[in-house]
């Protein structure tokens, strides 16, 4: 007998976490196959930015998911001699999405938060435990074959759903089914991870990320939330992982480099990984769409990797919530890869560059990089916003950057906006009067496609974000999507019409999707 199902999700990491529960909080039908049998218990990303703490918003209780998490202090480069070269960052900025810029967390955590609202979401079916090993796909639908991992004779089981995604990492199953090829871009390293956690206090420097520029062997140390710490060393061209991985190496290392012994910490994990760079030439094909690791790898230098993935999870929610639902077109699933594809390829670029200029292994060339270094100190570089796909035709000061979430009180409820106002698809305007503007046919269509409208009058801006962010971008209203990229601005009131009559025309059904979509 055939399972059915709305979505199908392939792979349980960060990625199918967040689509998973995006998908099922609407309502949605969703079965997740991941072929482990429960969460992985270690961290693999150490590193979050204050854009992906707002997804993880979105779909946990991310105080608890954060619970063991801290603002990242900085990010230095000292050479090999042991000489600062640069500082990044300093732990007090607050990124637009009102959490610090970058924090250090401990993954497992913000996992488990995700899980919990996963299963307890009576629409969501988790098969953990069960590998995919057949995919088909018609026109109206894809057919998946499951088995238990473990058991790989029992009869395979069969699920249908309208679309698949396959956020199932670099090996993805999804992604060799379907026969898509990748590019890579040009950058291939192998690291031993060596994870501990810290039994007594350490001295002052394991509180930040230091990066060894050392062209013998580039390695580094960083905290993985408050409680543990990752130190990390490259391995050379030729090198022999196994000898790498053996505990003696790892405490002659923290030793030797680091003056650490088993007073000081417990090795929890001590592992070698292969940092790669690669694209997928294509995110979908019919009604399977790629997510995550299994359409983007890249090295770990930013720390966007699983942030980039988050991204795409909460990008694709909200289109396939549409197309279920019948209120856009199936192609609206096409501007997915529009968008996030030069986005995450600029971040990936970046990585790479970031790790060669840390990792150069030719003296003289180290010794060039140093000196650049001090003349001219680099800044934290700035993430890319997107720049194509479903964005407001016309142009605006803020378009496809994140919207700003501050603090804000409503009907005697404090929080932050997301949690007070609500998500989805959010028209913003200064005074009341603006939305007034708006006819009852077009607000009906907005409300139905999951819009919500708010002026500011109408509550109280606790810390004044919204109103020092409204009078610096001189701007009456803006529109932002439920992934927080904001679709467009208007200077005045007048122009709020056009702005909710750009949306609902991009993505609506057919025609003028304010007189033809039944909301």
């Amino acid at each position: 007998m055939t399972e059915e199902f709305d979505v199908i999700v392939v792979g349980y990491g960060p990625t199918g976490l967040v689509l998973a529960a995006a998908l099922g909080a609407r309502g949605h039908k969703v079965a997740v196959v991941e072929r482990w049998p429960e969460l992985y218990k270690h961290p693999r990303l150490a590193h979050i930015d204050d854009e992906t703490a707002r997804i993880i918003q979105a779909v946990a209780d991310v105080d608890h998911a954060l619970r063991d998490s801290a603002p990242v202090q900085h990010y230095s480069f000292v050479n090999a001699a042991g000489e600062l070269l640069t500082r990044v960052g300093n732990g007090t900025v607050t990124g637009v999405s009102g959490y610090p810029a970058d924090i250090s967390i401990f993954q497992p955590d913000i996992e488990e938060a995700i899980h919990d609202r996963v299963v307890a979401t009576a629409s969501v079916t988790t098969l953990t435990g069960w590998e995919a090993v057949s995919l088909d796909q018609d026109a109206s639908g894809v057919t998946l074959g499951i088995r238990p991992a473990s058991q790989p004779a029992t009869e395979i089981r069969q699920l249908r759903a309208a679309y698949l995604v396959g956020s199932d990492g670099v090996k993805s199953f999804v992604r060799e089914a379907l026969g898509i090829t990748r590019t890579d871009l040009g950058f291939a390293e192998r690291w031993l991870n060596i994870d501990l956690l810290i039994l007594r206090p350490l001295p002052e420097r394991f509180d930040s990320t230091i990066q060894y520029c050392d062209p013998a062997r580039g390695h580094m140390h960083l905290p993985v939330g408050t409680r543990r710490l990752r130190v990390e060393l490259a391995l050379l061209q030729g090198e022999d992982p196994a000898s790498f991985t053996k505990p003696e190496f790892a405490w002659n290392w923290l030793r030797e480099r680091h003056g650490l012994g088993p007073d000081d910490v417990a090795i929890t994990r001590q592992v070698v990984y292969g940092f790669e760079a690669r694209s997928a030439d294509t995110w979908r094909i019919g009604r399977v769409l790629l997510a995550g690791d299994a359409c983007h790898t890249m090295p770990p230098y930013l720390g966007q990797g699983a942030c980039s993935g988050m991204r795409d999870g909460i990008a694709l929610d909200w289109r396939l919530d549409l197309v279920l639902r019948g209120l856009a077109r199936p192609d609206l699933l096409d501007s997915y890869e529009v968008e996030r594809k030069p986005h995450v390829t600029i971040i990936t670029r970046m990585a790479i560059g970031l790790g060669q200029i840390a990792n150069e292994h030719d003296p003289e060339r180290a010794r060039l990089r140093d000196e650049a270094m001090r003349a001219h100190p680099p800044a934290k570089p700035d993430l890319p916003f997107i720049t194509s796909g479903l964005l407001d035709p016309e142009p605006s000061p803020l378009r496809g950057k994140i919207s700003h979430q501050g603090t804000v009180s409503l009907n005697e409820r404090r929080g932050r906006f997301d949690d007070v106002v609500g998500r989805g698809f959010v028209l913003l305007c200064r005074t009341g009067e603006t939305l007034k503007l708006l006819d009852e046919q077009t607000k009906s269509v907005f409300t139905a496609i999951g819009g919500l409208v708010q002026s500011l009058d109408a509550l109280i801006d606790v810390d004044g974000t919204y109103a020092a962010f409204f009078a610096e971008h001189g701007i009456e209203c803006m529109l932002y999507r439920p992934d927080f990229v904001v679709f467009g601005t208007r200077p005045d009131g007048e122009g709020v019409r056009s702005l909710v009559g750009n949306l609902l025309s991009a993505i609506c059904a057919s025609g003028d999707a304010t007189t033809k979509v039944d909301p």
